[in-house]
């Protein structure tokens, strides 16, 4: 999905650019072009720690629930583009909700790396518990 949605961005970027002067990529500080722009730079350089972070809250807590996150998060991007192509304030919503999806699973991140230590160190697994929390409050994602 993520790979789609790059290329629905940058299709949206070539069709503006395109549709400004008509000679491919080159920026003549048309407004509408400079928001798509925006939009497609601010999308591409979120990617790197959304991958980051999902990959860490998969492997080291619980799968399921970073799925979920991570669906939504790409979601919230689309939602954060889109609202940028109109007025500026339209994409505050989308941009703090995916805010929080990251700090979502920054936490599972933290939550599983802590509990490699507790197991490293004092023989105490809270795997199950850990798992049981992140399902239980990743469908409150879903409130905006």
């Amino acid at each position: 999905l993520c790979v789609f949605l790059t290329a629905f961005f940058a299709s949206k970027l070539e069709h503006e650019s395109k549709h400004c002067n008509g000679k491919g990529l080159q920026r003549l500080g048309s407004s509408a072009f400079d928001r798509v722009y925006t939009a497609n730079q601010n999308c591409g350089h979120a990617y790197p720690t959304f991958l980051a972070v999902l990959w860490c809250a998969g492997l080291l807590c619980s799968q399921a629930p970073a799925a979920f996150a991570g669906l939504m998060y790409l979601f919230v991007r689309q939602k954060y583009f889109v609202g940028y192509l109109g007025e500026r304030t339209q994409s505050t919503p989308g941009y703090l909700f995916g805010k929080r999806i990251i700090l979502f699973l920054f936490l599972m991140s933290l939550a599983g790396i802590l509990n490699y230590y507790l197991i490293f160190f004092f023989g105490s697994d809270f795997e199950i518990h850990i798992k049981t929390i992140t399902s239980a409050i990743s469908p409150l994602l879903l409130i905006p």
